[in-house]
């Protein structure tokens, strides 16, 4: 391959990774502000969970259609029109209220993000020696956006209130337009040969993710700051909640490439166990009561599986083989699980204690792994 290709692929993966950066700006700071002022967008704790899943079941379903509309559109056209999505959805959930007006602009979210997905993969498993750097390199410059928004807006929310704050947040993200068109002409080669995810027959590192989605961008993410708001006021627990959902992407911006260098250097299985393990260990700590200490165990090494992941799944397939099926499928159920978090959390908290919920999920998780671990033996 040469020089030429090589730094076209790093420009993409830089350009299409900065769009979702500002992408994720609105969508960010909605988990830390949407359970702890839900009146305040004319809504109830069971359509907080709603909301905060709806925009996952949509992309589920729509990976399939949007690779095949990839295809014909290419990578490029559709980066843009994601950023400019990404934009209305953001100010939405500053202008919008009640339920009908929030679901929609979740379910457009949903669509945004799906393509944003598509597009960063295609443009990392170009080169499959190097799937697990790439990866780790796109999701730390994925990370920068979400981090600012959530020490940013969560300050942000105490100086205009909640619903200003996304619509000051809209300004910076329309930028991704503009970095749309700076993208390379290329159509993603590996978008062309995807297939649709499917969810009838899950492989068993598929449930690993899906429970991961389930617990971290469910479990922990709606019940985070209900948990601080306990023993501190509702401003504090804003700001608190919104600290540790930050140090999540700012644990995955570090975590990611470092652990993506190692799996490329020496294999990523092993690794990948020792990280799924540490991550259900920050799932026993919060259920026994050692929040932080738990969330911070939790998400460094949620940080680790964001480019560990990609590699498992990549480095035993030949050079000719599609990856970008596998990689959508897993995708398709982390975010599955990461839809049905928020929508049982929501539901289940009028009945269960958070610290409960954590500790099942680190239970099916721990389950999951020895499951993953004695199949790929027997394999």
């Amino acid at each position: 391959m040469s020089n030429g290709n090589i730094n076209t692929g790093w420009r993409a993966i830089i350009g299409s990774s900065s769009i979702m950066s500002l992408a994720l700006l609105g969508d960010a700071l909605l988990y830390a502000v949407l359970p702890a002022y839900a009146e305040d967008f004319g809504l109830t704790l069971p359509w907080v969970g709603v909301l905060l899943s709806a925009n996952r079941f949509v992309r589920v379903f729509a990976y399939g259609v949007l690779a095949r509309l990839t295809e014909m559109v290419g990578v490029r056209p559709m980066c843009i029109a994601a950023a400019i999505t990404a934009t209305i959805s953001t100010a939405i959930y500053g202008l919008g209220q009640g339920p009908a007006v929030l679901l929609f602009a979740r379910l457009l979210w949903g669509l945004t993000y799906a393509v944003l997905v598509l597009a960063t993969l295609s443009y990392a498993v170009e080169f499959r020696a190097r799937v697990g750097t790439r990866v780790g390199v796109g999701q730390a410059i994925q990370r920068i956006g979400p981090i600012c928004a959530l020490f940013g807006g969560a300050w942000l929310v105490g100086v205009v209130g909640p619903n200003m704050a996304f619509v000051l947040l809209a300004v910076p993200t329309a930028f991704a337009v503009v970095i749309g068109f700076t993208l390379p002409r290329s159509r993603g080669e590996a978008v062309k040969r995807g297939k649709a995810p499917s969810l009838a027959r899950p492989k068993p590192i598929d449930l690993v993710y899906f429970l991961q989605g389930y617990g971290v961008d469910g479990v922990f993410a709606v019940s985070i700051t209900l948990i601080l708001a306990r023993d501190a006021t509702l401003a504090q627990a804003v700001m608190g909640g919104s600290a540790l959902l930050a140090m999540r992407h700012f644990a995955e911006a570090i975590a990611a490439p470092l652990f993506g260098w190692i799996a490329d250097r020496f294999g990523a299985r092993r690794i990948f166990v020792v990280a799924a393990i540490l991550t259900t260990t920050g799932f026993v700590f919060v259920a026994v009561g050692l929040t932080v200490a738990g969330a911070l165990i939790m998400l460094l090494f949620r940080g680790a599986l964001a480019s560990l992941g990609p590699a498992v799944i990549t480095q035993p397939l030949a050079p000719d083989e599609d990856a970008i099926g596998p990689l959508a499928r897993m995708q398709a159920w982390r975010d599955f699980g990461a839809a049905c978090g928020p929508l049982m959390t929501g539901f289940l908290l009028t009945a269960v204690s958070a610290e409960a919920l954590h500790a099942a999920v680190a239970v099916a998780l721990a389950t999951s792994l020895i499951y993953w671990h004695r199949y790929k033996n027997r394999a």
